[in-house]
């Protein structure tokens, strides 16, 4: 925690605004009918969370359950970290807030990465069901190299 927290004092307001304004203009390429949507949830819980991780004060002395999903995200998300095509200029934090909220959600609040109520297409939703976090898209992700849902907590959903 205290590695992601110094991670996040690197993210200015003027990062967070930047990565909006970068997500609201890729949003523009979303399907029309929960675009607005989309972006709400987005904004929220990606880019604003960095505040929610910086003023965490609570204690984690546990131990990481699964190391093994916690070291492939580290490899996957140096990889994207590290991947200067996925920068859409020089000043673009897009990719760290990325890390950190990845990390912060799945391995520190044992949440999914995308909260519930995150639309996609289809008027499908991660949802909680059964003490189960399940989302619609998982298992079309599993070919996908990129794809951060290989070590969330949520379950694909049935269709």
């Amino acid at each position: 925690m205290k590695i992601i927290q110094d991670l996040a004092k690197t993210i200015s307001v003027h990062d967070l605004m930047l990565a909006t304004a970068i997500l609201r203009e890729e949003g523009k390429y979303v399907q029309a009918s929960y675009r607005e949507e989309y972006l709400e949830i987005y904004i929220k819980y990606f880019i604003m969370r960095i505040k929610d991780v910086k003023a965490d004060k609570k204690d984690y002395n546990t131990e990481i359950d699964n190391k093994t999903d916690f070291q492939e995200a580290i490899e996957l998300l140096e990889n994207q970290f590290n991947d200067k095509k996925l920068y859409k200029n020089e000043n673009d934090k897009f990719p760290v807030i990325y890390t950190i909220i990845c990390l912060y959600t799945t391995f520190i609040l044992n949440e999914p990465i995308h909260p519930i109520g995150t639309p996609f297409p289809g008027s499908l939703k991660v949802t909680y069901e059964n003490n189960k976090y399940l989302c619609p898209v998982k298992d079309k992700q599993k070919e996908n190299p990129h794809a951060v849902c290989l070590f969330c907590i949520a379950e694909q959903s049935e269709l």
